[in-house]
């Protein structure tokens, strides 16, 4: 069999936007089912359905869970109930109790924070409960881990430690976030507004507050096959990029250079800022590109009113890329394989974009 690889990301349509990506993808004659994310409960049965159809097929040699969120997890039980599952990718704070107990100061006993760990992260405990029920194998993608063709460039256990001590759902955050003043709460609601302004090419503006502790627990996976560099980010923030970036130019893969960009969290501007699109994507180009340099898949709800935002569009374009997001339809990108779709037009330029 020829080698190919076919990237899906399934249309999460609610009033917030999910991730559901399925890739298929044949190297040294052998077909591999690689599942990220789940989105919601409903998604689930339209990612199965999917494999189905689609990849003619109800195995699935490994499914990744990027990190906790809800968007992320609850349609994974439909994958794990309904298909033959090799191996699940997933962190699980829990399992860091005894590292973690001497940072936490409103506990002093392993199992009450295990416990504790467990609830505030309820979502993933079930889905381990039930992939433990139907003997599917758990393993534990932090930086280094290879999944199939690809590799895991983020996070390391120091950096998601530090994470899940900072997370407002962990139990010292949650104890203080009860003691914020009325005030303290209206400041932060005037914070989130935004307003929109006409800016030149190439200008960029991105907010200097990133991301949560828990979008940048996202496992961020790499691989290069057929050719093709692939970078799959989840909902990472900057630091998750960044050091995604440092492990990568480590290991000898080059940046910039990519054929597949996720676009992380949705489209969400306090996930990637100028540097890190540098990085990864290259530098702004002088004018706009007659071709394109690279694919920008992203994942987001058509009836998502907040996402994509305009200046990550934008900034996609200053880099040449084919900005392409799911918008209620599935989108797929793929090489080596006839699919017969339509192909997406680029999003059109954002003449303004955000500005706090």
């Amino acid at each position: 069999m020829a080698e190919f690889v076919e990237i899906d990301f399934l249309a999460v349509e609610t009033a917030k936007s999910g991730d559901a990506i399925t890739i298929r993808y044949s190297d040294n004659e052998t077909t591999t089912i690689h599942v990220v994310d789940g989105g919601f409960l409903d998604t689930g049965d339209k990612l199965v359905e999917h494999l189905k159809t689609r990849y003619q097929t109800t195995h699935v040699n490994h499914v990744v869970l990027t990190h906790t969120d809800q968007d992320h997890v609850n349609g994974l039980r439909k994958v794990l109930e309904q298909c033959s599952v090799g191996y699940l990718w997933m962190n699980r704070p829990w399992l860091y109790a005894e590292e973690l107990i001497d940072r936490f100061s409103t506990y002093n006993s392993v199992d009450a924070l295990r416990r504790r760990l467990r609830t505030v992260y309820e979502a993933a405990a079930s889905l381990e409960a039930l992939a433990q029920e139907k003997g599917i194998p758990i393993c534990t993608p932090l930086q280094g881990a290879a999944i199939g063709n690809f590799e895991v460039l983020a996070p390391s256990k120091s950096r998601y430690l530090d994470l899940i001590v900072a997370s407002e759902k962990t139990p010292s955050a949650v104890d203080e976030a009860k003691g914020l003043r009325l005030e303290e709460l209206f400041a932060k609601a005037l914070k989130s507004v935004v307003n929109l302004v006409k800016a030149a090419w190439a200008h960029e503006y991105f907010p200097s507050e990133g991301t949560s502790s828990e979008n940048e627990m996202s496992v961020v996976q790499y691989a290069n096959i057929c050719g093709k560099n692939i970078l799959l980010t989840g909902d990472a923030g900057r630091d998750g990029l960044r050091e995604a970036a440092s492990f990568a130019l480590q290991a000898g893969i080059p940046l910039p250079g990519l054929w597949m960009f996720q676009v992380p969290h949705h489209g969400g501007r306090h996930n990637v800022d100028t540097e890190v699109l540098d990085t990864w994507l290259g530098e702004r180009l002088a004018s706009p590109s007659t071709s394109y340099l690279f694919n920008a898949m992203c994942s987001s709800a058509k009836a998502d009113e907040h996402h994509p935002k305009n200046s990550v569009i934008r900034a996609i374009h200053h880099r040449g890329g084919h900005f392409a997001s799911t918008e209620g339809q599935d989108i797929c990108l793929s090489y080596g394989i006839e699919r017969g779709w339509t192909p997406l037009p680029q999003w059109p330029y954002p003449e303004e974009h955000e500005e706090d």
